[in-house]
């Protein structure tokens, strides 16, 4: 009998397309920058994807969608773009009652864990233990302090379980630090599900080497006083050695060849991030703001040094680790996300079903097409050909009306099947023009 796969999602914050050497990074000098070695590494042993989307430009809606495996739009609480201070409220976060990748997966024989951020709702009625997994190390809120480990409103906020706990340290560092110690935990007779959620590159911008800046930036929100793009790479870099750590320990517990890991971002890429060739950045369903780095590593499965030009969704990973795994979606739960396995053999093969997005921050909506791209902002119409014009500047609507029309009625045809957005669902911007031209 063949065993079950591992899985290890890797989720960073933030991250834009380009953020990484293998998908471009560049330096203050426009200089390529070697800000992620194990990542590019990671990259050569498996397969890359150039047209990974997020579900959403912006952070807890696409967690929606990760841990269900379905279109964030069905939950109350991916309407908030993002969740911001909810702590105590009922309906903002993962119904503990809803099946969960992790919950599914544990009920299946699988040792589950969340290392990292969850942002799906505040404890006691919404958290991480409630959904699924089994173990917990991390934070709730949208982000924190990398050194004082405070939310953007102040309060302690590093949970072990249910215990909230003061570790002194670098905050990437730790929560690399504990999936290899949950990694070092395993043996080859349990499957496992590791969702490492890092906080990296989110703001604020510090390195291993700023507890100094902590001292302020720990009550100073979204940190648009800070930061540069050195900084930012080192932040990635950080990262980036802490992955290699937990690539190391699977290769040491001799369970590397039957794991999938995958890495990529919650959305697009913000202030110091490099998104290009794309326009856009977080909070935009123009490209660079859905448009992120995404990796897959399976050696028992993925053949080495792969790039495939397939289009797909976050929560089309879902329904791949699930399918994988040999264990159906919970009943009366059906999956909108698609088994991408397929596509890790064959690059020809293509995700069927739309790609799809909107948001109640400008009023927009996009749909991804065969390569063709309808987008609304404001209330106005675009239509862009993403093979020649991947960054959007060349609108094309007038030219191809009959596109755009059936572009248009197929966002429609698919958002009418969705729960409306809620007229009282909050957009909260990180920051205004009075703060960043």
């Amino acid at each position: 009998m063949t065993r079950r796969p591992n899985f290890i999602f890797i989720l960073a914050d933030d991250l834009g397309y380009a953020d990484l050497g293998c998908t471009g990074a560049r330096d203050s000098r426009n200089q390529p920058a070697d800000v992620s070695p194990r990542l590019d590494r990671m990259a050569a042993e498996g397969l890359r994807f150039t047209h990974g989307y997020s579900n959403s430009a912006v952070c807890s809606p696409t967690r929606f969608a990760l841990i269900t495996g379905r279109w964030q739009y069905r939950l109350r609480g991916a309407a908030e773009e993002p969740i911001a201070n909810a702590r105590g409220d009922k309906v903002l976060g993962v119904p503990p009652e809803h099946p969960t990748l992790p919950s599914l997966l544990g009920a299946a024989g699988y040792r589950t864990a969340l290392v990292g951020k969850w942002h799906l709702g505040y404890p006691p009625h919404f958290g991480p233990r409630l959904s699924g997994y089994q173990e917990f190390f991390g934070f709730h809120s949208g982000g924190t302090d990398y050194f004082a480990h405070t939310g953007p409103r102040g309060g302690k906020d590093l949970w072990d379980n249910e215990t909230a706990v003061e570790v002194p340290g670098y905050l990437t560092d730790l929560l690399s630090q504990r999936a290899v110690d949950f990694i070092e935990r395993q043996d080859a007779d349990t499957p496992f599900l590791l969702s490492l959620h890092y906080s990296a590159p989110h703001w604020p911008w510090l390195t291993r080497d700023d507890e100094a800046e902590s001292a302020r930036t720990a009550t100073n929100g979204t940190h648009t006083d800070g930061g540069s793009i050195e900084t930012y790479h080192r932040m990635i870099h950080h990262m980036d050695e802490g992955i290699g750590w937990v690539l190391d320990a699977l290769k040491r517990k001799g369970l590397d060849d039957n794991t999938l890991v995958v890495f990529t971002s919650d959305n697009g890429g913000e202030r110091f991030s490099n998104n290009w060739p794309f326009s856009g950045q977080k909070m935009d369903l123009l490209e660079g703001g859905i448009r992120v780095p995404l990796i897959a590593r399976w050696p028992a499965q993925i053949r080495a040094g792969q790039v495939s030009g397939m289009p797909s969704l976050t929560m089309d990973w879902t329904a791949t680790m699930l399918a994988a795994a040999g264990v159906e979606a919970g009943e009366g739960y059906p999956l909108d996300g698609v088994d991408l396995r397929p596509g890790l053999k064959d690059p020809a093969w293509q995700r069927p079903g739309p790609l799809a997005w909107r948001m109640k921050h400008q009023g927009q909506r996009a749909l991804v097409h065969e390569g063709w791209k309808y987008l609304q902002i404001d209330g106005i119409d675009y239509l862009f050909d993403l093979g020649a014009d991947a960054r959007e500047r060349a609108n094309v609507a007038k030219r191809h009306p009959e596109r755009l029309a059936d572009l248009k009625a197929r966002w429609e045809a698919w958002d009418a099947q969705l729960p409306p957005i809620p007229e009282e669902a909050r957009v909260s911007l990180p920051y205004t023009r009075q703060d960043i031209p």
